[in-house]
């Protein structure tokens, strides 16, 4: 896989987790648990899509294959830790809103 898809796998798959993941909050929120269930389930599979290019990334390194830093990489990267941050405490959240309910 080219640097370059690399770079956009973990950018497009962690902005999706996170989108998903406001997304079933909001549906928390409006008492729809259900629907909001179903969007973490897809959150978390999205970021487990961005962990394996990850894991692809780290395993290549470790096997000796040199990898330049570029910014693009760190901003990838940025969007993939946003995405678990978000996607945690999206799990809190909607976990707080069943409990009020």
């Amino acid at each position: 896989m080219e640097m370059e898809q690399i770079i956009m796998e973990l950018v497009v798959n962690g902005g999706m987790a996170r989108s998903l993941a406001i997304e079933a909050i909001r549906n928390a929120r409006q008492g729809n648990f259900e629907e909001a269930d179903k969007l973490m389930k897809e959150s978390a599979e999205t970021l487990s899509k961005a962990h394996e290019v990850q894991t692809e990334l780290i395993t290549k390194e470790a096997g000796g294959e040199h990898m330049e830093v570029q910014h693009l990489m760190v901003h990838a990267q940025d969007h993939v830790m946003n995405a678990m941050t978000v996607y945690d405490l999206a799990v809190e959240i909607i976990e707080l809103l069943k409990e009020r309910k």
